[in-house]
């Protein structure tokens, strides 16, 4: 038995329900909610890499290259808010930091 690109699109789902349902479950800490949409982005890698190689071509792995590059930037520079707002605020529940002053 193979693996088939229906095994590869089912796992990248799940691993997008995964995230979507962590998400909404979880709106307390920046830092789950961070990881979350990290594993959203790499469901939809994997899909990408999947339908590569399904159809034999690589636009869809060069498109993964270009997506991680920017998930990596979106992570640094999340991190860095975070820290910032740990700094000031002494917390980084999400719940206490609603409202934005200028």
């Amino acid at each position: 038995m193979s693996i088939t690109l229906g095994h590869y699109l089912t796992l990248g789902g799940i691993l997008f329900a995964m995230s979507v349902i962590g998400i909404f479950m979880n709106r307390r800490n920046l830092i789950v909610l961070l990881m979350a949409i990290e594993l959203m982005l790499l469901a939809v890698n994997l899909n990408f890499v999947a339908f590569s190689h399904y159809l034999g071509d690589l636009a869809g792995q060069v498109f993964v290259f270009f997506i991680l590059t920017v998930a990596a930037a979106e992570s640094a520079i999340g991190l860095a808010i975070l820290v910032v707002l740990f700094r000031n605020r002494s917390t980084i529940n999400v719940d206490e930091l609603d409202a934005l002053k200028g």
